[in-house]
């Protein structure tokens, strides 16, 4: 009598927790994101939560960089890998708290959108446990490098709920993110003297770096809530709101008005300008008198007003708002029709 084929039902059974073993970490972490997200999507990050994380993710860092080696001497390697494990969970979540701060700050058609998509790409590594492990862990410089990002991140978040200017938080953040790399230097030829000098090299140029790229760097937690264009504004209210318009409204109108209220932390006191453009080109600039002033959930507003329209207004025209450092805000976007 032939033998029968063996049911697929056991290998279904295999196949589940052999699954949920390689990936149910993994998909816990990112259910966990998900809800972290969604409980501070809205209003600005609660400082004390960001310092919370830098300061558990440094001292840890800290600790296991300085005794690995002997850990790993003693067979202790369990304890190096939890220690591995719950600074990328600390990573996880870092950066997951910050990532709605910077997505409100990102403008998608602009120069801070590359820096968004590598804090996602980096938050998604982190939350996928054999991504990171066959991608960071065979490359310790990939994990140093990891560390400073994450911190640089937490803390350019952080340093404006304070009240420090994007601009100064971004060179902070920087320097502090170079500095906070000392422990990965100690026990380097030199000493503690020359692994406190590679440190503050670091931090040298971590700062120039960030401030030179500064305008690609989304200035965190500030961001725009409801901007429009409209014929004018009345009590701090824009009137007649447009997207698209004619050449010959313009005309009968005089000007628009650009109405972007600012969103900023309590405390908070920071110069914006206005950066008009027609089809890409700078054609005017506005320093607006009044700096925005944080601590309203509606947003500071602000507007700049601008009558002197080129003879062919028609075509593609956005309007930058940009803190005095150079930081992209956030954009409104109009069309004039021939």
């Amino acid at each position: 009598m032939p033998e029968l084929a063996p049911s697929s039902r056991p290998r279904r059974a295999r196949w589940l927790p052999a699954f949920l073993r390689r990936w149910g970490i993994s998909l816990g972490s990112l259910a966990s994101g998900l809800v972290t997200l969604l409980v501070f999507r809205r209003g600005l990050p609660h400082v004390g939560w960001l310092v919370g994380y830098v300061v558990a993710l440094w001292v840890l860092f800290a600790v296991l960089t300085q005794g690995r080696a002997a850990l790993v001497r003693r067979g202790r390697r369990v304890v190096v890998r939890a220690g591995e494990y719950t600074i990328q969970t600390l990573y996880h979540g870092l950066l997951l708290f910050v990532l709605p701060g910077y997505f409100a700050s990102t403008t998608f058609d602009g120069p801070t959108l590359p820096f968004f998509l590598v804090l996602v790409a980096v938050a998604l590594l982190t939350t996928i446990d054999p991504w990171y492990q066959a991608v960071v862990d065979p490359r310790p410089w990939l994990g140093a490098a990891l560390f400073a990002f994450a911190l640089f991140a937490g803390l350019n978040v952080a340093l404006p709920l304070v009240g420090l200017s994007p601009g100064t938080a971004v060179l902070a953040s920087a320097a502090l993110a170079g500095i906070a790399l000392a422990p990965s230097w100690l026990r380097t030829r030199g000493g503690t003297a020359g692994g406190l000098g590679r440190a503050a090299v670091i931090a040298a140029v971590a700062a120039l770096a960030a401030w030179i790229g500064r305008p690609a760097i989304p200035p965190a937690p500030l961001h725009l809530v409801g901007p429009v264009v409209a014929r004018g504004v009345l009590d701090l209210t824009p009137v007649d709101p447009v997207r698209r318009l004619t050449v010959t409204e313009l005309r009968a109108w005089g000007g628009l008005v650009a109405f972007t209220p600012v969103a900023a932390p309590a405390g908070l006191r920071q110069p914006i300008e206005h950066r008009w453009r027609h089809d890409g080109r700078v054609v005017s600039t506005v320093r607006l008198a009044t700096p925005v002033e944080g601590g309203r959930s509606a947003g500071f507003r602000t507007y700049s007003r601008k009558a002197d329209f080129p003879v062919a207004p028609a075509g593609r025209w956005t309007v930058d708002v940009l803190t005095a450092s150079g930081q992209l805000i956030g954009r409104v976007r109009f069309r004039v029709d021939a």
